[in-house]
């Protein structure tokens, strides 16, 4: 085949529409999905009863065929999709946003008809989470039935959803202790330490969750043998202990410590700045101490990313 003439945006051409879709599917880099977290969720209706609706959003639905290209579709306000009870058997339907083109299935009218619409497929596996193959649609959420039920609430609802092209924001921070910082032994609780591991973090409004490495490099440790644990701490939210086991005695030495998180951003976080800091647990089952100073770099690493919500 050709190549398909004349390019877009040529003053004067007469474009095809799978000229405009192509285009489409270049700018979502050939993905599909959801435009953002909460774009097009299945619920269960205001009062619960026998359907589903699919709130506000918008998405990208690749062709089943190959050089179909890629459409958009938008829902504004609460779209009804009725679901069907079921009878002495539990059942699984899944809902997807379907694009039924007439140039290549169905017979559908543009002028007339609905092309792109909610679409029910009834009586799919219980662990089905695609559609049914050379559909042109996206899966919004499979409804797990249980038998002889009418009404549908959110614990029957499985998201499926999931965002074309996910946002990503990562910064590195960096710290470098001015004045030489101790932590000592012999209370076994946590301490803000060291002090200088400690920063002012803008979280996106769209973020979902984050990862988190700090790196503490030239940690010095003396006296005595040394256990500690140290973690994150964003906002409220605490992360995974790592542990500083050290059996070398009481000679002066440097260490690094990889501090590494996953960590869920509930939604009081979004859109606020919250600090990030370092805390230190201090066991006195060892009697050696820890200390930064003007030789100790420290470096933290946040990425944020976004998921359906």
């Amino acid at each position: 085949m050709a190549l398909i003439q004349p390019p877009m945006l040529t003053h004067g051409g007469t474009h095809p529409a799978r000229a405009f879709r192509m285009m489409v599917r270049d700018l979502a880099s050939g993905n599909q999905g959801v435009t953002e977290g909460n774009d097009v969720k299945v619920r269960e209706w205001a009062t619960p009863g026998a359907g589903v609706r699919v709130g506000d959003g918008s998405a990208v639905i690749t062709g089943a065929a190959w050089g179909q290209g890629s459409y958009t579709q938008y829902n504004v306000g609460d779209a009804v999709v009725p679901i069907a009870p079921t009878g002495s058997s539990a059942r699984s339907d899944l809902i997807c946003l379907r694009v039924e083109d007439p140039e290549y299935e169905g017979n559908r009218d543009p002028a007339a008809d609905e092309i792109g619409y909610f679409h029910v497929v009834s009586g799919v596996s219980a662990t089905a989470k695609t559609v049914p193959s050379g559909m042109t649609a996206i899966p919004l959420a499979r409804i797990d039935i249980p038998a002889n039920t009418a009404t549908i609430t959110d614990a029957l609802i499985v998201d499926l959803r999931a965002i074309a092209n996910p946002r990503r924001d990562r910064r590195l921070y960096t710290a470098f202790p001015g004045t030489p910082s101790e932590l000592k032994y012999s209370d076994d609780k946590w301490h803000t330490w060291p002090t200088a591991a400690k920063w002012f973090i803008p979280v996106p409004a769209w973020a979902t969750n984050t990862k988190i490495v700090t790196t503490i490099a030239g940690l010095r440790l003396t006296r005595a043998d040394v256990y500690a644990r140290m973690q994150h701490v964003l906002g409220t939210l605490p992360g995974q202990d790592t542990a500083i086991d050290d059996d070398q005695g009481n000679g002066t030495r440097r260490n690094t410590v990889v501090i590494a998180d996953n960590i869920t951003v509930t939604a009081g976080l979004r859109g606020t700045t919250q600090t990030l800091y370092v805390q230190t647990y201090m066991s006195k089952s060892e009697t050696g101490d820890l200390a930064v100073d003007a030789a100790t770099s420290i470096v933290a690493d946040v990425e944020f990313t976004e998921g359906v919500i």
